[in-house]
Order: C-alpha cells, then structure tokens, then sequence
C-alpha cells in the first residue's frame, strides 16, 4: 500500500480549517456545550485511517471531529451535528461528542472515557464469528489508560485473539494532568505488552509514519494474528475544550511542539522534493477554506430538530 501524499496534506488542512471555523462559532454561541478540538493532532486520524479498509469499523473518544473527516463523513453535516441541527449526523441529538454514521462504520465518538473500549471488542468478536477480514480500530487518549475498562478491554481481546486494532493518541495531558503524574509506566504500549499483546510506538505528529505503522500492523491484526497496540506520541495545539485556560503548560513546551507541526512537516518534505509547488499548496488551503465555510452555512441554515420529534430514536422505531 502506497501514500498519496497530496491526499494526506489535503485532508490535515481540511480538519485544521474546520476546527478553526468550529472555535470560531463557538466563540460567537452557535455552538454549545462542550468542543475539543483536534488541532495539532491532525496526523494521527488521517495517516492511521488512510492504511485501514473503507469498512473496517471505527470507535472513537470525544475528540473525533478529525477522525470523522478522514473516515469521509460529511462536513456540513459533522458541523451541523456540533450546531444540533436537524441535519446533523445524529439529527442533532449527539452535539460535538458523539457523531456516527453507519454508512461509513463510523461507529460513534464516545464522551465516557475508556468506556467505548468494550464495544470495540464486541464489534471485532461479531466478525471474528462471521469470519470476515474485517477489523475494528478503536482510538483511546492516553487519560483512559488508568481506567478499568482498558485493562478489561486489552485482556479479553487477547485471551480471545480479537480483530481489535486499539490506537492510544498520546498528547501527554490528560485533561489538565501530566501523563507523569498519573502513570506509573509512561511509556503506554508497553502496558500492551503485559497482556501479550503486539505492540508499537510511532511518531504521531509524522502522517507517513502513521500511516506506515498502521498498514504494518492492521495486516497483522487481519490476518489473524490477534489484537495489536499502537501508541501514537502526539500533541494538541489548543487546551482540552474551548473553556481550558491552560495553565498547567509552559510556553516553551507549547512552542517546541508547533514546530513539530504536521501539516507543516509534509508540506516541507514535498516542497523540498517537488511533488508540490507553492501555488498548489494555497489552492489546498483554500479548497479547505471553502469546505469549512461551506459547512458553516449549512450549519447555520439548517433547522432545529421539530420538537415532536423529541422522543423519537429513544427506543428502537416500529417499521
């Protein structure tokens, strides 16, 4: 399997702008409640969800505006899901949380920390039973790895050699907290390790590092070689949600990882190499521009959901 790497830098500059524009209308109350942003993180979804099968599933934390986009869900409807508009990817019942899309084996963002871990495994166990090659790809942040559900995820899917790829976005904070303050063990994929689980460590702010190290290792996973671990080292540009002051992170910390910025990195190696010229590289960012924008309109535009319409999608609809 091969990187468009164009495709790659298209889809970071994309998810960038919408966040941008998402902070944007935040800032101007037409959306509310809680938004994390994906900023600064934009390699991790994008290289990782590039090397997977279109149908392969995906179950997601509560930061899962960028992984929506790369799996190709919708814009103007992931920006009317975060307005609550009828036209949302849930009809505005999930807000910035909690999108999904069937269609795409999106399987949801989850606000519950670590606890979408165990759906993970019940997807991958369905089709281990009906005996597809199909995997299930659950992304963590590194606050879920002091959780119970991890542990209980991580030995089941091993003791039964679950399609289970998990995928831990290690930006170093939970919420406002140092990994080192709460972690024992650092290092996360070697937790992995106890619980004989194949595991590696990748640069998460590097896109083709991403996307090589998940090829590698969703081949192993599809192939029946049982569970697989990947800790992606990364780091988020912006505070936990847009009402973190950020406090607890010294500049110079913040300012060394930006130059480690990924959109940055790729479209310096391929300026470097001539697979991209100055004046591609703005038409990407407008193209971006356009789609965040486009997404804004039709956000705003869209109707609220009819209020006789509250109680539906409660329980399972008759046909």
């Amino acid at each position: 399997m091969k990187t468009d790497r164009a495709k790659l830098l298209q889809t970071m500059l994309t998810i960038r702008r919408f966040e941008e524009k998402a902070a944007e209308m935040y800032a101007r109350g037409k959306i509310h409640g809680f938004l994390h942003l994906y900023i600064g993180q934009e390699a991790v979804a994008t290289g990782a969800i590039a090397a997977l099968h279109d149908d392969d599933y995906l179950v997601t934390h509560y930061r899962e505006h960028g992984h929506a986009l790369a799996r190709g869900l919708d814009p103007n409807r992931v920006m009317a899901e975060l307005f609550g508009k009828a036209t949302g990817v849930t009809g505005g019942r999930g807000g910035s949380m909690h999108l999904f899309d069937v269609a795409k084996s999106f399987m949801g963002g989850y606000a519950i920390v670590a606890g979408h871990m165990p759906l993970a495994c019940g997807l991958a166990l369905a089709e281990q039973y009906k005996g597809t090659d199909r995997i299930a790809v659950n992304f963590i942040g590194d606050g879920a790895v002091n959780e119970g559900e991890f542990h209980e995820a991580l030995n089941l899917a091993s003791v039964w050699k679950l399609p289970v790829l998990f995928i831990v976005e290690n930006n170093l904070y939970g919420m406002g907290t140092d990994i080192r303050r709460v972690s024992a063990v650092t290092e996360i994929y070697k937790r992995a390790e106890a619980y004989a689980m194949h595991a590696v460590q990748v640069d998460g702010m590097d896109v083709n590092a991403m996307f090589d190290a998940t090829a590698r290792i969703a081949e192993r996973v599809r192939s029946g070689g049982g569970p697989a671990f990947l800790e992606a080292i990364c780091y988020r540009f912006r505070g936990h949600s847009m009402s973190d002051p950020e406090f607890y992170r010294h500049k110079d910390e913040v300012e060394h990882w930006r130059r480690l910025d990924p959109i940055a990195r790729l479209k310096s190696q391929m300026l470097s190499d001539g697979a991209l010229s100055d004046e591609e590289f703005d038409r990407m960012q407008q193209t971006a521009e356009e789609i965040a924008s486009e997404a804004a309109r039709f956000a705003e535009e869209s109707p609220e959901p009819a209020l006789e319409t509250l109680h539906d999608h409660v329980y399972k609809e008759r046909a």
